[in-house]
């Protein structure tokens, strides 16, 4: 009869070699209990209710008596409190328009572009050619979200092309931000030449647009 105490029953190394190796292929959620928690977590981001936007110089005078907690605001909101006038909704305004290309540099056009020469070409480009558009704003008043641009594109009435893509979020500032979209390539061939309408819109996570332009440009045969 064998003497000591005996070793309570346990799995063998080769069921501990098949449960490591179903860890690391995947959980059974279900049975872990993580789908019931994928549901609340669920349910808490559709019952999520955003606070009401507040203007810039309420939120930095609610610590007004803490100098170093002001200041460290003012840095990272990139303003000053003397810039702000308690209104709530940010407000984005566009200096200027840049087309990038290796056919000529850079071309800047200052915006608003006035009515008379909407319908002039504003740039002529290469077929087959790379190019960039090069956005010069300011934001003012409020912190502005989500920022993005839809482009699109018409040649003899019909909808060619529409490019979408977001620019980020921006605290208002002095200085202007600088934005490069990112880069498109023109069409090849005979049908791709001529003369093309465009539409540059921009707006925020809240639906706000902050800019409709409407431009045209031309593609023209690769020499």
């Amino acid at each position: 009869m064998e003497s000591g105490k005996r070793e309570e029953a346990g799995p063998s190394a080769s069921v501990r070699e098949e449960k490591k190796q179903e860890n690391e292929e995947g959980f059974d959620y279900e049975e872990e209990g993580f789908d019931e928690i994928d549901q609340e977590n669920k349910r808490a981001f559709e019952n999520f209710n955003p606070g009401p936007l507040l203007p810039l110089k309420e939120q930095i005078e609610k610590d007004k008596e803490d100098e170093s907690l002001r200041r460290w605001k003012e840095k990272l909101l990139g303003c000053l409190e003397s810039d702000l006038n308690g209104q709530m909704e940010p407000e984005v305004k566009f200096q200027s328009i840049g087309i990038i290309s290796s056919d000529f540099g850079e071309l800047i056009s200052p915006l608003p572009i006035a009515d008379d020469q909407r319908k002039r070409v504003l740039f002529s480009l290469r077929e087959g050619s790379d190019y960039r558009l090069k956005l010069t704003f300011t934001v003012l008043h409020n912190i502005v979200s989500g920022l993005a641009y839809t482009n699109t594109v018409w040649k003899s009435g019909l909808q060619v092309d529409q490019s979408k893509g977001m620019l980020g979020t921006f605290a208002p500032q002095r200085e202007p931000y600088v934005h490069t979209l990112e880069e498109e390539t023109t069409p090849s061939g005979v049908l791709a030449r001529g003369i093309y309408m465009a539409k540059l819109k921009f707006e925020d996570d809240d639906k706000r647009c902050h800019m409709e332009l409407d431009y045209s440009f031309e593609i023209r045969k690769s020499s």
